[in-house]
């Protein structure tokens, strides 16, 4: 599955990864392969991902709207 994490100015991530936990409005939620179609609103906090390897990596966030469609994951962050 892949995923990219976009702001305004510039791109914070792309590339494939495992499983993606995100900051939703009601509470963080998981992403992993196969995932159904999605559209949420995100608020201010943390985005874990981990890659082909199970390693962590963590990107701060103000907010913004997550799109999941077939493995795709795009994030539009503040």
């Amino acid at each position: 599955m892949t995923i990219e994490i976009v702001t305004p100015d510039t791109t914070i991530f792309s590339g494939e990864i495992n499983l993606a936990q995100l900051p939703g409005l009601d509470g963080s939620f998981e992403i992993m392969n196969n995932h159904a179609p999605l559209i949420s609103v995100l608020k201010k906090g943390k985005i874990k991902l981990l890659d082909k390897q199970n390693q962590a990596q963590y990107f701060e966030v103000n907010g913004g709207v997550v799109e999941v469609l077939r493995n795709k994951i795009l994030v539009l962050a503040e």
